[in-house]
């Protein structure tokens, strides 16, 4: 699944946002106009897949931080609303589809609404509370429930089309998505948990010399890159020793290095990785010698061109410690992920996000402030962009 809409409200600087999102979106702008607080929501979305909504808001500071911070209506709850759209366009596809969702249907809709602890409430004073969950699947003019949940108790259609208790009174801390005990029973709930849970966001390839890019790793088949970038070098030898298949990799170090080679020794029991450069042909440097934008560079290119790609790619700021010459090879570069899978890509660069509209036929969407919110340039209040609405 797709994802083809994305809705925040009451989190931090997002008021109340709704857009569609494309096999191929960026989002470029200045510092603190809330870039980051975009792509943290796709987080805590996932967050809420894998049972840790709670843990993730409690590390912002709790509730009293993540909250919208502005004006509020009296006399309504006081809530931060996630809400994910799904598409039911196939998973991957070619160039045409890298444009905006725009009109494409939603056909599932997962909506979480977390609030504040009620004074007979068993939780702590800060403590996230889930105060409702939803699953909707959309065919034609039909809506069907396939998960709905109010305070602890939470019902969902199981595998005979039926509606049916989850079995389990749930903390007010605990989402029921995250809950699930019974994947077999609940096939559509299991089939949603586990295509958010194969998101994958890289925003800290740690650089320093203790950094786990710089060290060998266990030699076990790695089709998709870690978050923090650990196992890159099994990553690499998979696609050189296992799969057998190094073009597009090769390609990507060529454009960026002209000259170089990776060179990736066949593993015994751990994975090791070097690059040869053209001014030292007969010297391999090896993953702890090389520069912070080489290796950096090395470890998007295992991100977005490993053997199994996930459902869905988040970058946040990959030009960081890039020298200039290295953004055009990395927007080609996620610009051909992007005929794989769904790419979103948060930039302060406005080189990269011209480049990438050059070589991948997108518009990059210009995050701004708005009387203190967070929203984006020439987006309407029905959620969808002027220039896509024009076109219809």
């Amino acid at each position: 699944m797709r994802i083809g809409e994305i809705s925040v409200a009451g989190y931090r600087s997002l008021r109340a946002i709704r857009f569609p999102v494309g096999r191929l979106t960026v989002f470029v702008g200045a510092n603190g106009v809330g870039k980051t607080n975009l792509y943290r929501a796709l987080q805590l979305l996932q967050a809420a897949a894998a049972g840790t909504l709670a843990r993730e808001l409690a590390h912002e500071g709790g509730m009293e931080s993540a909250l919208w911070a502005g004006k509020r209506a009296a006399n309504k709850p006081v809530r931060i609303k996630l809400e994910v759209g799904f598409s039911d366009e196939p998973e991957h596809g070619g160039a045409s589809d890298q444009s905006a969702a725009g009109d494409a249907r939603l056909a599932q809709h997962y909506a979480i609404e977390i609030g504040l602890r009620t004074p007979t409430a068993a939780a702590f004073m800060l403590e996230p509370q889930i105060k409702e969950e939803s699953l909707t699947w959309h065919t034609g003019a039909r809506t069907v429930a396939l998960l709905e949940r109010k305070g602890p108790s939470a019902s969902a259609r199981n595998q005979d089309g039926k509606r049916e208790s989850l079995g389990t009174d749930l903390l007010a801390s605990e989402t029921a998505l995250g809950a699930l005990q019974d994947p077999s029973g609940f096939p559509a709930l299991h089939v949603l948990r586990r295509t958010m849970l194969d998101w994958r966001f890289y925003h800290d390839f740690r650089t320093d010399r203790a950094s786990p890019l710089r060290q060998p790793c266990l030699a076990v088949t790695t089709p998709t890159l870690a978050s923090d970038g650990a196992d890159l070098a099994a990553v690499f030898a998979t696609l050189v020793h296992v799969r057998g298949d190094t073009v597009d990799l090769d390609r990507a170090i060529g454009d960026a290095f002209p000259g170089a080679a990776l060179v990736v020794p066949e593993p015994e029991r751990t994975a090791s990785f070097g690059l040869i450069l053209p001014d030292y042909p007969k010297r391999v440097f090896e993953a702890a010698e090389l520069s912070d934008g080489t290796l950096r560079y090395l470890a998007l290119a295992g991100a977005l061109l490993a053997y199994r790609l996930p459902a869905f790619v988040a970058l946040n700021e990959p030009e960081t410690s890039l020298h200039p010459d290295l953004i055009e090879p990395l927007a080609r570069m996620i610009v051909r992920a992007a005929t794989r899978t769904q790419i979103w890509v948060v930039t302060h660069s406005q080189a990269l996000a011209d480049a990438i509209a050059r070589h991948g036929n997108v518009t990059p969407r210009t995050v701004i402030k708005r009387s203190g919110e967070t929203w984006i340039e020439g987006l309407k209040l029905y959620g969808e962009f002027a220039d896509e609405a024009d076109e219809e």
